[in-house]
Formats: C-alpha cells, sequence, structure tokens
C-alpha cells in the first residue's frame, strides 16, 4: 500500500510492503558477501609476502655463489661443502684441483665447494 507523506512543504511518498523474513535474510546475506577479487586479496597478499621473504633472497643467494664459483682462479683459499680447507692448484671447466695439504691434491666438481675462506680460518 502506498501513502503519502506531507513533511513540510515537500511530498514523500514511502512504500509500505510486508518482506517475508526469510526474503530479508537472503537480501542482507547477498549483500555482505564479497566479491570475486575480495576474496582472492589474502592469498594474493600471501603470495607477495611469501616472494619477498623467501624466494627474492635465495635467487641472490644462488647468483652470488654462482659468481663466485665463476671468479674462482689459482691461489684461492676455499672450503667444500664436504668441510675440506685447501688452496686451488688448478682449474677445470666442471672441476676443481685442490691442496690440501703439501703433496696432496684431491679434485672436486666445482659445484661442491661451498665458499671461500674467511681471513679468520688462513690465520690458524
Amino acid at each position: 500500500m502506498v501513502r503519502p507523506l506531507v513533511a513540510g512543504k515537500a511530498k514523500m511518498t514511502v512504500l509500505f510492503a510486508s518482506i517475508l523474513p526469510s526474503q530479508l535474510a537472503l537480501l542482507m546475506q547477498a549483500s555482505s558477501q564479497p566479491g570475486g577479487f575480495a576474496l582472492f586479496l589474502p592469498l594474493i597478499l600471501i603470495m607477495v609476502i611469501f616472494y619477498f621473504l623467501m624466494i627474492m633472497p635465495a635467487q641472490r643467494r644462488q647468483k652470488k655463489v654462482a659468481e663466485m664459483l665463476k671468479d674462482l682462479k689459482t691461489g684461492d683459499k676455499v672450503i667444500t661443502n664436504g668441510g675440506i680447507y685447501g688452496t686451488i692448484a688448478g682449474l677445470e671447466s666442471d672441476s676443481v684441483q685442490l691442496r690440501i695439504a703439501e703433496q696432496v691434491k684431491i679434485k672436486v666438481s666445482r659445484s661442491a665447494i661451498a665458499g671461500l675462506q674467511t681471513e679468520e680460518k688462513e690465520a690458524k
């Protein structure tokens, strides 16, 4: 039913309709659910945080190791992944010859070299 209401000089028409409680619940539920993009926003945020905290630092570390392995030269003091300290006596394309003691040389893969020895290790 439609009733005109007069408030001052303006006329307002108000519709008084009876809405069933089940219809009201459906209207409220439909209006409160987020859209498609809003559902994926937390997942996207988690992926961005994961990239900056895990993937990017690992890529930087991998680039540094590859650069170090490429720049190896004879006479560098290195440590292997197995914990062997040695001095590079010879280089090949995919392997390195390490001198670990007087007249003792071993051949290891370039990828087996963990890094260069620090100054502290050289002094001992």
